[in-house]
């Protein structure tokens, strides 16, 4: 009685949806409109063609079926290649990319509609997609992987709501042409190559920190010294604080070179915020792990444990930037406030400023005065050394380790410094580019000895502490880690998080001095703060 007016089949389910839609929709919504009307149809043709049927189709999502899960697959396929095409008459930023998912499953059927967990595992495999490509369950991928002539990359198990077992899931990497599978086997490798390196490391320091604890342990006991980690800094009261994580900054340009700007932008509010003690920062290492993924707000606030989000888009032509910024909070999905700012490059620090206070004002957060001077004061007002320094940062950035990216970077800091030889940032960038470099040899990369670059690294770190950031404290943390003077460097630590609560790497660095200084309980404590601060984090 309970089934009256259902039936169960089994069929192949196929999920669309348009990646970055709402993006598409506030920079023009009737152009936006037309090509989703046109490409809808086109899907729709296509599915017909395949003996599929569209089951739904509102907003950005196509949902649709699948007697065969082979006509289903090559379906897809065939929709991507005419996308692509589609896509390439149009400029870049007005290009309209579809995520499909695709299930072999259980289905309930009323009337017209589907139900049930084939549908919802499709879903999934939709959102696991990236703009442009197909993912499939695992039940499809054993169904295909014998008929059709395509390569697959795994991307393991995920848990999907209400499903009791993890699903297996497959990236589709080659079809006609799209050329994707060149594309993604890249990404793999860089990818393959950043987890390598970053493992390697981290045994290295597990290692070595681990055999140092004993030693301290067992053979001396560590001198008597204050707490760096204070019970206000546990995670527990780190939740209490207000939270907000900063998102990626969309590039509206139009030209993919600018987007070192757009992340410098959101990389520079971020560092702002993150001097507030009373306000928690996600790090832009897990908040930008969500850039160019259709995920809902509320399901990032999820994730990342933070109730407001930022986003936001730059658009930048010649020396005319405008930004529009919105700050959202994610437990009732409304706007707190949404604002356009529009001006010259040259007054890019005062626009970041008008965002950051705007989120001060919004969160209710009181300042003192000397917070207040902090978040106020700007390494240069030189915007070609500004820039400069943002394309080194981007290429430098230590999750990388790179020895090629880091050779790179070093020229963009120092014409950051001829440009503004007071930019104390930028000094400090290229000590810790040097300290770095050592583990992915980097003087070899630069034709020098390790000492000489040893110099280079010290000499740079001097001028740096003259007008001291972050940066250059943390840099000064190695430093006399490598020289044994582990009461220096947990003051540098200590100086580092103070100047800047919320940074990832500061807090990382320090957790290292506390092992090598025989203070591992409080190591314990700094990596569930760090944890608190970038969820997204490897170790």
């Amino acid at each position: 009685m309970a089934d009256e007016g259902f039936k169960r089949k089994l069929a192949a389910i196929l999920s669309a949806d348009v990646e970055g839609y709402s993006r598409l929709m506030r920079e023009d919504e009737e152009a936006t409109v037309r090509t989703i009307t046109s490409y809808r149809a086109a899907m729709t043709h296509l599915i017909q063609q395949y003996r599929g049927r569209v089951v739904d189709s509102p907003g950005d999502n196509i949902l649709a079926e699948f007697t065969s899960v082979v006509d289903a697959v090559n379906c897809v396929v065939e929709i991507q290649r005419e996308l692509a095409e589609r896509n390439a008459e149009l400029p870049e930023n007005r290009q309209m990319h579809f995520r499909i998912g695709i299930n072999l499953g259980d289905l309930l059927e009323e009337g017209d509609r589907i139900y049930g967990d084939g549908v919802n595992i499709a879903a999934r495999m939709e959102s696991l997609a990236e703009a442009g490509e197909i993912c499939i369950s695992g039940t499809v991928y054993d169904a295909v992987e014998s008929k059709i002539g395509l390569e697959y990359e795994f991307l393991g198990e995920h848990e999907v709501k209400n499903i009791d077992k993890p699903i297996r899931a497959y990236r589709v990497l080659s079809y006609p042409g799209a050329a994707a599978h060149r594309v993604v086997k890249a990404k793999k490798a860089v990818k393959s190559m950043r987890r390598k390196t970053a493992f390697a490391i981290a045994a290295v320091l597990v290692i070595a920190v681990g055999a140092y604890t004993v030693w301290n342990y067992a053979f001396r006991a560590a001198p008597p010294s204050k707490n760096l980690v204070s019970d206000k800094s546990t995670s527990a009261d780190l939740s209490e604080k207000p939270s907000i994580a900063v998102l990626p900054f969309d590039n509206m340009s139009g030209d993919p070179k600018q987007e070192y700007f757009s992340d410098g932008m959101s990389e520079d509010v971020i560092t702002d915020l993150s001097k507030i003690p009373g306000l928690l920062v996600i790090s832009r290492y897990s908040s930008f792990s969500y850039k160019g993924k259709a995920v809902t707000t509320q399901k990032i606030a999820e994730e990342l444990g933070v109730r407001y989000l930022l986003e936001g888009s730059v658009r930048r032509a010649d020396d005319q930037v405008r930004i529009n910024a919105q700050l959202i909070d994610a437990t009732t999905g409304h706007h707190l406030w949404a604002e356009r700012y529009d001006g010259n490059t040259h007054d890019i620090f005062a626009l970041q400023d008008e965002i950051t206070r705007k989120i001060v004002s919004s969160l209710a957060l009181k300042l003192t005065g000397s917070e207040q001077d902090r978040l106020e004061q700007k390494e240069t007002d030189n915007i070609e050394a500004y820039e400069a320094f943002l394309k080194g940062s981007d290429l430098a950035d230590p999750e990388y380790l790179d020895p090629d990216r880091f050779a790179e970077a070093i020229p963009w800091f120092e014409k950051a410094i001829e440009l503004d030889p007071n930019y104390s940032r930028a000094y400090a960038a290229l000590a810790q580019t040097y300290f770095y470099g050592r583990y992915v040899s980097l003087h070899r990369k630069l034709g020098l000895s390790d000492r000489h670059a040893l110099i280079r690294a010290y000499d740079y770190l001097e001028k740096a502490l003259q007008n001291p950031t972050n940066i250059a404290h943390r840099a000064s943390i190695w430093k006399y880690v490598w020289q044994w003077q582990h009461e220096k460097a947990l003051d540098h630590a200590m100086r580092a998080i103070a100047l800047n609560p919320n940074d990832r790497i500061s807090l990382s660095t320090t957790i290292i001095a506390l092992n090598y200084a025989g203070r591992s309980d409080e190591a314990v404590d700094m990596i569930k703060r760090m944890r608190r601060v970038d969820p997204a984090c490897l170790f």
